[in-house]
């Protein structure tokens, strides 16, 4: 199964789980492996799942008090067994998923990752200075990104991700999640998040509840930037806006709005650019769950 780039699998077919609901009430894998995972003395009661797409996210849960690891980095375990993680643009896979459970056994699973499709996508009439930007700029983009990354690596335990997620504003999928991204002619790194076209000035609302971890009305790049923060390590970022209305430290709740749409920064005309991300990976907005492609 490959999913076209951006693209929204049917909920029949999704290789993650979409509702933490439904990962709570029933096993999330299947077939043979699935079988005898589940199995296994009930180390994981099979609710781990088998596949996860490239730009996926994981919602999962495993006996409570147990030690968790993805890829050889430990990962919060709720307070009912409750894990969270995703695949990256690029992930390969399998991801290695190390699991010790409270009784002390340990197990080390395997989740494939299935590929996606990744097509080119042209933007022409972008300010050349913000495509191959001056030493002094450079270095004050590599301040003002480094900021934001130091935001999206917080961990706490707050649960906001669990109501499921809505959509920001309401508007046409103008730039999709993973798109190789050629500017002026200039092939550059891939399309971090979602773009939606939407008129100047139309109020972004969170997506679910959480705390801003970062708010600032002038990067260069990204323009006003505003990072909400859901707990368990994954965040929402907002780029380019017009006017921010919320604090760093601010709790918000889902619906909120915390800013309105612009074109600041690198844009070549009024939308919002919707990031998600387990910690430094990026993950693809439409395979949030809640969230309907239009």
């Amino acid at each position: 199964m490959r999913l076209p780039a951006g693209g929204h699998a049917s909920r029949r077919g999704l290789p993650w789980v979409p509702l933490l609901a439904a990962c709570l009430a029933a096993a999330c894998l299947s077939g043979p492996a699935g079988d005898a995972r589940a199995a296994d003395a009930g180390v994981l009661a099979g609710r781990i799942p088998a596949t996860v797409s490239q730009g996926g996210l994981v919602i999962a849960r495993v006996p409570a008090g147990s030690r968790v690891s993805v890829g050889g980095r430990p990962v919060r375990v709720g307070a009912d067994g409750t894990v969270v993680f995703g695949a990256g643009r690029d992930e390969k896979g399998p991801l290695q998923v190390g699991l010790t459970a409270p009784d002390g056994r340990q197990r080390a699973l395997r989740i494939a990752v299935i590929p996606r499709d990744w097509p080119i996508e042209r933007v022409d009439g972008v300010p050349p200075k913000t495509v191959n930007p001056p030493p002094a700029i450079a270095a004050r983009i590599q301040r003002e990104q480094a900021a934001v990354a130091t935001a999206r690596e917080r961990d706490d335990g707050r649960e906001d991700f669990r109501g499921g997620f809505a959509w920001p504003v309401q508007g046409r999928i103008s730039g999709r999640f993973g798109n190789q991204r050629v500017y002026n002619g200039e092939p550059k790194a891939p399309h971090s998040g979602m773009d939606i076209a939407i008129p100047q000035g139309t109020p972004v609302r969170a997506p679910t509840a959480g705390i801003v971890t970062f708010a600032n009305p002038d990067l260069y790049l990204t323009g006003g930037t505003v990072v909400l923060d859901h707990g368990f390590g994954l965040s929402s970022n907002f780029l380019h806006l017009s006017k921010l209305q919320v604090r760093a430290g601010q709790r918000v709740a889902r619906g909120q709005v915390i800013a309105l749409s612009g074109m600041t920064g690198r844009a070549t005309g009024p939308h919002l650019h919707w990031g998600f991300n387990w910690f430094g990976t990026r993950l693809d907005p439409l395979l949030l769950p809640g969230i309907e492609a239009p």
